[in-house]
């Protein structure tokens, strides 16, 4: 096959001619060959060449002048031009080999199908020549386009060898088969299975740079059911493992909260490219398998299991090594709140409610709300709709409540100074007594942003606890 036509572009051409120049063979590899037939675009262009990749950088920058910008990279034997606005990256074709405690290759020259044999999987794994008698030449040594058709994940080697040797790749085969949505081949499947262990020696920022790119994907939950049922899961987050299954009592069970969780997942992904909001979906019942008890009366509860879920994040954070900053704070948040709206929509909806939900999520209110219409998954569908008429009417009550008394990020009218300046009092337990009681009394309110009304509050809940304004 001749692609001639897909590839027939100026910078094509222009290294081409230089490789011909030098007497090298050259060509485009990799992920850009694989777009080319998705028809997905790619800024970054992957070239090989049989020889020194740098020295043909090197030429091809000079010969390209003004605005080409290379940088090499010797202990790699790589170099990469940027040149507007695409990354083009140079290698030698080479061979590899790897020890068993390390996913740091041996490499060694080597010819075109060394380096197109060493690739994590067959669609990965094709060339195109852009010399000039070549031009356009589709070379597929492990029948890359074949798979790419039949929409599989298949390894062009052993795929036991290809595993072992780079465990990573485990995980990309995953996000490939999540971000394509093509299928593992069963001897690549039952591979990972096998070598799911050995994902231990890779760090904790390589597999969640996989990870993010599995929860960037439209349907999120391929990658996460794939995890779970290689073992993968189990390594990278036990806590979601731990909410697969159903048990029974008394002829009861409870639904399996790992399916839920998926659904409520992929529920969210159809709303919002919002990635960490899709990362409160997944773990936004990652402690019902820890507050999971049974009770007679009232059958399965997983009592406060957002408080806990929301405790348990940073934990996971930290050994996963994802952002301990604001990214946090904000999956927390929801975590934390997500049943709250789902309260509001079984209980009689008051304003005071609905004012205090505004209040604590302040101007992630919108997201709470994708997040709580997701996670309603019943089968039955007259429940769903029921269930989504009335959040209608909590959104309608509380865009009339924050257009009325503005609390989106609502702060009382008096602060903690004027507590301790009023009273004579130092920063201390009394002061966040008092100023946590005007709160919760103003947002009951039907004037929370009244001052004279906190002023009066505050001064009586101080009289009741033995304090008196200072008179001087």
């Amino acid at each position: 096959m001749n692609l001639k036509d897909k590839i027939d572009r100026k910078i094509f051409r222009h290294v081409g001619s230089v490789a011909d120049a030098m007497g090298r063979e050259c060509y485009v590899v990799g992920g850009y060959v694989r777009d080319l037939f998705l028809d997905r675009p790619s800024k970054d262009i992957d070239f090989v060449t049989v020889g020194s990749g740098i020295d043909v950088a090197e030429a091809v920058t000079a010969t390209l002048g003004k605005g080409a910008r290379l940088s090499v990279f010797r202990n790699f034997g790589t170099a990469q031009i940027h040149y507007r606005g695409e990354e083009l990256e140079f290698v030698g074709a080479r061979r590899e080999s790897y020890r068993r405690d390390s996913r740091k290759p041996i490499v060694e020259d080597g010819t075109l199908e060394d380096d197109l044999s060493r690739r994590d999987f067959t669609i990965n794994a094709m060339a195109v020549s852009v010399n000039g008698d070549r031009f356009g030449e589709l070379i597929d040594r492990f029948n890359g386009l074949e798979d790419m058709e039949r929409r599989l994940i298949r390894t062009p080697l052993d795929p036991d060898v290809t595993y072992s040797d780079d465990p990573l790749r485990m995980m990309r085969a995953v996000r490939f088969a999540t971000q394509l949505q093509f299928d593992l081949v069963p001897e690549t499947f039952e591979s990972i299975r096998r070598n799911a262990g050995r994902l231990e020696i890779i760090s904790r920022e390589r597999i969640v740079d996989e990870l993010m790119k599995i929860m960037k994907s439209p349907r999120p939950s391929i990658g996460w059911r794939l995890m779970c049922d290689t073992g993968l899961l189990s390594i990278v987050l036990p806590e979601l493992q731990a909410l697969k299954g159903v048990e029974t009592v008394k002829g009861r069970g409870h639904k399996d909260n790992f399916d839920h969780t998926l659904q409520v997942l992929d529920n969210v992904a159809g709303m919002s490219d919002n990635v960490w909001l899709r990362w409160a979906a997944l773990f936004h019942d990652i402690a019902k398998p820890v507050t999971k008890r049974w009770d007679d009366s009232a059958g399965w509860t997983f009592h406060n299991h957002n408080y806990i879920g929301a405790r348990m994040l940073p934990k996971i954070f930290r050994r996963m090594k994802m952002p301990l900053d604001d990214k946090l704070k904000y999956v927390q948040k929801l975590v934390e709140l997500h049943m709250r709206p789902i309260a509001l929509v079984e209980d009689t909806v008051t304003d005071s409610a609905v004012r205090r939900l505004l209040v604590d999520a302040g101007e992630d209110i919108e997201d709470l709300m994708i997040l709580c219409s997701a996670d309603i998954t019943s089968k039955n569908r007259e429940k769903v709709e029921r269930h989504l008429e009335n959040f209608t009417h909590v959104k309608d009550k509380m865009a009339e409540l924050e257009a009325r008394d503005r609390l989106r990020n609502w702060q009382p009218p008096i602060d903690g100074n004027l507590i301790m300046k009023v009273f004579g009092l130092s920063q201390g337990r009394e002061v966040g007594m008092i100023k946590s009681y005007v709160r919760e009394a103003l947002i009951g309110s039907d004037t929370p942003n009244d001052y004279d009304l906190a002023y009066r509050i505050m001064v009586e809940r101080a009289a009741e606890m033995g304090i008196s304004v200072r008179n001087d």
